[in-house]
């Protein structure tokens, strides 16, 4: 796949669209399925609902798994290879993967399909290896909070879109993300440049590809080490949300699946505007480190007021205060992408894709062990317990940030 677009990366717009697009496409290609997995595991297992909810798990889990072992692979790939080739090649896979899915007669089949949706949506690292590759260090944390933008957006339009289309028929979403990927992919191929310098490429090691060789080719890097551990403690932290956030709007407020519609897409338009829109004058104005502990600050006590709260139209009414949080994601990714070389700038996304899906799948396991636990009967009725934790953990990084910070600052 040759380079058809000669302008400069950096000021091209149409390469930088197909970068949003992808991630859009990411997010959206996860939402899409959560309202029409319930009637398809019933449809294609034959078994009752609570019997095909296992199977439902297993596949969620494959895409998770997927996701943290080929995500160091993808980034490592890109290193290599360039941008260019391992996105498109990535694109066209997915659309082609979600078409077998909307054929798929057989859960087995659709468990490995699910799993290689997970290693075609790692290319999640691959964007942002791309935004690293064509901006300044100053640039950084603006377009990664676009990168978070756009996931938002798709956050919201995937399970809008899925029922929707599910109201059709149960394999309608499956052909909408095929269709919306091959279009991205046949988009990509006239707009995006390659913008890994042949300098700054370095050979693949399938050695250094597994997650845990790549973590160790990371850490030596300086300082970063420390942060990669505050990563994985920010993103455990989130994994809260999509855990047990429709559960926790039927147990604390009575919620309807339309109402846990409406609050979901409150927060991802929110997110979206904040990532977009106030990131790159934060910034400016503070700084990344700055900006970082403030976002974190902002989440700990959005997460002590979902804990706490028993009023649904409050939190409604609090969605846009509590995604202002949204300001810290970016500054961590250019802060982390600052430490690293052009040439592992591939590899570094890589593995934060590989701890991103670490955490999905030990987040789900704890915080719906926790919400189970204090909306068990007879206990004690907190269904706004894992948002507790989660700010016990959020708490916890901030103090390993800053006390990172204190280590750097006598150099």
């Amino acid at each position: 796949m040759t380079q058809t677009t000669p302008a400069n990366p950096a000021t091209n717009p149409l390469a930088l669209t197909f970068i949003l697009l992808t991630v859009c496409l990411d997010a959206i290609g996860i939402g899409l399925i959560f309202s029409v997995m319930p009637d398809l595991m019933v449809e294609v297992t034959g078994l009752s609902l609570s019997e095909a909810a296992l199977w439902g798990g297993a596949i969620t889990a494959s895409f998770a798994i997927m996701q943290f072992l080929f995500g160091p692979v993808v980034g490592n790939l890109s290193d290599r290879f360039g941008r260019r080739p391992v996105l498109l090649i990535s694109m066209t896979v997915m659309a082609l993967d979600y078409a077998i899915m909307g054929l798929a007669a057989s859960v087995w089949v659709l468990l490995v399909a699910r799993a290689v949706s997970g290693i075609t949506a790692a290319t999640h690292s691959t964007a942002n290896a791309f935004i690293a590759d064509i901006s300044t260090p100053d640039q950084r944390a603006k377009r990664f909070g676009l990168i978070g933008a756009a996931f938002g957006v798709g956050f919201v339009l995937g399970p809008i879109a899925g029922g929707l289309l599910a109201g059709i028929d149960s394999r309608a979403p499956f052909w909408a993300a095929a269709a919306l990927a091959g279009a991205n992919a046949v988009f990509g191929f006239f707009v995006l440049p390659e913008t890994l310098a042949p300098q700054n490429r370095r050979p693949f090691r399938w050695s250094r590809a597994n997650p845990l060789s790549s973590f160790a080719a990371i850490r030596r890097l300086p300082t970063l080490g420390p942060l990669l551990v505050v990563a994985f403690i920010y993103a455990l932290t989130f994994t809260v949300y999509p855990a047990v956030w429709s559960y926790y709007g039927k147990a604390a407020f009575g919620w309807s699946a339309g109402w846990i519609g409406i609050s979901l897409a409150i927060y991802g338009i929110s997110l979206a505007l904040v990532q977009s829109l106030l990131v790159a004058p934060s910034i400016r104005m503070f700084g990344e480190k700055r900006v970082f502990i403030i976002g974190m600050c902002i989440e700990v006590g959005a997460f002590i007021f979902l804990g706490l709260t028993t009023s649904g139209l409050l939190t409604l009414l609090m969605t846009p205060i509590t995604a202002l949080g949204g300001i810290a994601g970016p500054a961590l990714q250019s802060l982390q992408s600052r430490r690293a070389p052009a040439d592992q700038q591939g590899e570094l996304q890589g593995v934060l894709t590989s701890l991103n899906a670490l955490t999905m799948i030990l987040g789900p396991l704890m915080m719906t062990w926790i919400f189970g636990a204090f909306t068990a009967p007879g206990g004690i009725f907190l269904p706004g317990a894992p948002f507790l934790f989660a700010a016990v953990l959020m708490v916890a990084a901030v103090i390993v940030f800053v006390a990172t910070l204190r280590e750097k600052a006598p150099q």
